[in-house]
């Protein structure tokens, strides 16, 4: 069997950042974050073994009175800033560039009059944690049909961004949409590159094979969209978490294999699933 492993496959640049941040405070007194730092049970799990507490509540937040508290790569709200200032909470903010960038564009767009457009899940928290900067009216948009009903003031400024983790070509289709409605907008895409080329990559690599498999956390939105990616390109596509999810009988039928993972998923998982995969047939 050939069996082909994208490129790609595994922790972008802003989910090592933030997980390296936490590993590297671990043994530096109680240690907090503000939502799971990424999407990876195995991840948390890990850290929840070295004395890593989530934490998921503002009340909760509040009620820190000694150690450090890590912002996920997500990013938050501005408040969550706030009580942080306030209450004088140690922390330290592991949020992804890319997302960091969306927060001053629209906390800048807002304050100049515009409207905010977020083409996103409305539940990611990195979609929360972006509306929590927007100063003015803000809309999230996730599928088409949302699109064709937004509307908005005539002579109202519309500014649209994206979730970073969103399937590029959707985000295109979605702003064909509202633009076709004639309001002065201003487009920034802002899905970062490592989110493009995995896409890309494993849109090819599943046009190839006869088999794909996916791997990556079920909470994970840029693993949920390689698995819809590769499925359009592939029938066969299996998504999987870990090594015990994947039923390799299924595959003993294919003569060849790709490989992918969302950008949350450790190095050990993707290998451990190659190896078994390669040295299986």
């Amino acid at each position: 069997m050939e069996v082909v492993l994208a490129k790609t496959a595994g922790f972008c640049f802003g989910v090592k950042r933030a997980v390296d941040t936490v590993y590297e405070h671990v043994d530096k007194g109680s240690i907090y974050t503000y939502g799971p730092i990424i999407h990876n049970e195995e991840v948390v799990k890990d850290l929840e073994k070295k004395g890593v507490k989530v934490i998921n509540t503002e009340e909760e937040l509040k009620a820190v009175k000694d150690g450090t508290v890590i912002i996920r790569s997500h990013g938050t709200a501005k408040k969550i800033y706030d009580i942080l200032e306030e209450n004088n909470i140690d922390y330290v903010d592991a949020t992804c560039p890319y997302v960091k960038k969306i927060h001053k564009i629209v906390n800048k767009r807002g304050s100049e009059g515009y409207e905010i457009v977020i083409i996103g899940n409305t539940k990611h928290p990195e979609v929360e944690g972006i509306k929590g900067w927007c100063s003015s009216k803000v809309t999230v948009i996730e599928n088409a049909e949302q699109a064709e009903n937004y509307t908005a003031e005539e002579k109202q400024k519309v500014c649209i961004v994206s979730q970073t983790t969103f399937n590029y070509n959707k985000f295109k289709d979605l702003v064909e949409i509202i633009s076709k409605k004639g309001y002065d907008i201003i487009v920034l895409n802002t899905i970062c590159s490592a989110t493009e080329e995995r896409q890309a990559e494993a849109s090819r690599v599943a046009s190839q094979v006869e088999a794909m498999i996916v791997i990556g956390d079920k909470h994970s939105s840029n693993t949920q969209k390689l698995y819809e990616i590769c499925n359009e390109e592939c029938e066969n596509t299996y998504y999987i978490q870990t090594l015990d999810d994947l039923d390799t009988q299924s595959l003993q039928f294919f003569g060849s294999v790709g490989i992918t993972a969302g950008a949350s998923t450790p190095n050990n998982i993707i290998e451990e699933v190659h190896s078994n995969v390669r040295n299986e047939f």
